[in-house]
């Protein structure tokens, strides 16, 4: 993403909020996390709405193995794996709505329980009404009349679709373009996959049908080959214009490496890339060759780019998750007093908001600290389980001038989001405090508590205390922590916060709810704890884990954790 587009966005006055939404890190957008089912984990992308215009929803399930992080994509770092750069499905989705002046553009990922819809469908023998209710529910998110739906996916997000076919007789008549992305093993005649969509087809002109593929019967991966002797979305495309072909004339044609299908006035499209070089193209054919805008706009006049062209979307990638670079010009923590005071609360959560995006963050709180502890699951089983947590409160300015900033939850949140982080649990509070080197005296203080000068007189005083342990040691003590929890679901608006511990290891505050998410004072800190944690030596997605019945135990005394964080 270059800066220049990345500060004019972030400069845009924010939209109003979805239901249920909150404010991404990245291009002023919208979104939303959530499960279903218990298996499955949905992300909502929502950029410009306007209630007035009709809603593209995009349901994209993801392929085997592969995250909705890792599906949305972001820039290149040396602390992800590939799988980041490869699909850039919200890059595309991006580009969309650069191009696309007539719809809201809403990108809803699906991501299933094992990270693959093949074995999910497997576990569940009533998978099709699942799926079909699941789709049910993301239309329910999004507070639009005219709601038009495009099923796609890529690999074995394909199964995702092929569930959805086998959950009804016809295809529902919101669905108006399913698009296989190098994903239609599992499209299937025996269940009658190609009546269904030529029924479909057949009942209003506006619905499309498309299909990316390549050439994979001859790939191989470490000498062997990657499918079997019926396998590959080559011959699944063979099964499709096979059976299509019995009631549509199919026209066919080539286009450089791809052979090119098409029926019922362009309305079926299905693009094989020969593969004269037998290379293994599964990806390419998405992200690398634009598969997916291609699949959006067939049919459109829109001009973002060209199919098997280079990447259309390269201004729409955003950042890695992390704190970006902080540079000499940015301003101290004492400048930020003088231009905060003053402000009223949502001007100073704004300047807030663009500090901590820009980077203007102190070099000793990014070196995280790992804390260990060995506790028990659900069943009694022991683990070890390590994260990652700021070694103090985030903060603004250098390490030679800095000021600890109280900010609201909704603030915290973005800052998380943009870092790869998350908010701690009170059982993570504990802990971080058992493993501090600094253990400081709580210093209260009186009113006023909401001013920006009783921030920077407590920050002074705690630096006061701090000054015989080094600039990066794990400090507690010094603040409460805004805490995830699942009571800020009980009422309305809240604020969970807790800790504040003594030296005697008790907390001054208990978990409490007590003030709305728009409270903010010169006590409450902003502790952020890195998303991947070490469970038994093996990664894993904190918010996963504390989504799991028998593991959330170890990381949460409240068992499972409804939701990810502040909306």
């Amino acid at each position: 993403m270059s800066l220049l587009l990345a500060l004019t966005i972030l400069s845009a006055a924010p939209e109003p909020l979805l239901p249920g939404f909150r404010r991404s890190p990245h291009f002023s957008e919208q979104v939303r996390e959530e499960w279903h089912d218990g298996n499955v984990r949905i992300f909502f992308n929502v950029g410009p709405f306007d209630a007035a215009k009709p809603t593209r929803l995009v349901i994209f399930a993801t392929p085997n193995g592969n995250t909705i992080e890792e599906t949305l994509g972001c820039g290149k770092s040396d602390s992800l794996s590939w799988r980041y750069d490869i699909q850039h499905v919200a890059a595309q989705i991006r580009r969309l709505r650069e191009v696309d002046a007539a719809e809201n553009v809403v990108l809803a990922v699906v991501e299933a329980g094992g990270l693959t819809w093949p074995s999910y469908r497997a576990k569940f023998q009533d998978n099709p009404a699942r799926i079909r209710k699941l789709v049910e529910s993301i239309v329910a998110r999004i507070p639009a009349k005219d709601v038009r739906i495009t099923l796609t996916g890529h690999s074995g997000g394909g199964s995702f679709t092929s569930g959805f076919l086998n959950g009804g007789e016809t295809i529902p008549a919101s669905v108006d373009r399913i698009a296989y992305l190098d994903s239609n093993y599992s499209y299937s005649n025996d269940e009658k996959h190609g009546d269904k969509l030529l029924a479909w087809l057949n009942g209003d002109t506006a619905r499309r049908l498309v299909v990316i593929a390549y050439d994979d019967r001859e790939i191989t991966l470490n000498g062997k080959k990657v499918v079997g002797p019926t396998g590959g979305t080559w011959r699944a495309c063979d099964r499709m214009i096979t059976r299509l072909g019995q009631d549509v004339k199919f026209t066919s044609g080539k286009r450089g490496d791809f052979e090119h299908y098409t029926a019922l006035d362009g309305r079926i499209t299905l693009w094989r890339h020969t593969n004269p070089n037998n290379k293994i193209l599964h990806t390419a054919l998405v992200g690398e060759m634009n598969g997916l805008l291609e699949a959006l706009t067939l049919g459109r006049d829109l001009k973002w780019g060209t199919f098997a062209g280079g990447r259309a979307y390269t201004e729409w990638i955003q950042t890695a998750p992390g704190i970006p670079a902080r540079t000499a010009d940015m301003s101290s923590g004492s400048q930020l007093f003088k231009a905060f005071d003053g402000l009223s609360k949502p001007a100073r959560e704004d300047a807030i908001t663009k500090e901590l995006l820009a980077g203007n963050v102190p070099e000793h709180l990014r070196k995280f600290i790992t804390v260990t502890a060995k506790r028990s699951d659900k069943s009694g089983k022991d683990h070890t389980i390590s994260f990652e947590v700021m070694p103090d409160y985030l903060a603004l300015g250098s390490d030679a001038n800095f000021l600890r900033m109280p900010m609201t939850p909704q603030t915290a949140t973005l800052a998380a989001d943009a870092y790869g982080c998350t908010l701690p649990t009170k059982v993570m509070v504990d802990l971080i405090h058992d493993a501090a080197t600094a253990k400081l005296e709580p210093q209260p203080l009186g009113e006023p508590r909401e001013s920006v000068k009783q921030f920077a007189n407590h920050n002074a005083i705690i630096e006061g205390q701090r000054k015989s342990h080094k600039l990066g040691e794990l400090v507690s003590g010094i603040k409460k922590d805004i805490m995830n929890s699942n009571r800020i679901r009980e009422k309305p608006h809240r604020l969970a916060i807790y800790g504040w511990h003594k030296l005697d290891g008790q907390p001054i505050q208990p978990l409490t709810i007590v003030h709305h998410d728009g409270y903010v004072d010169y006590s409450h800190g902003v502790r952020l704890v890195k998303r991947s944690v070490m469970l038994d030596g093996k990664p894993r997605d904190i918010r996963d884990l504390l989504r799991d019945p028998n593991l959330a135990v170890l990381l949460s005394d409240e068992g499972v954790l409804t939701q990810p964080g502040y909306e």
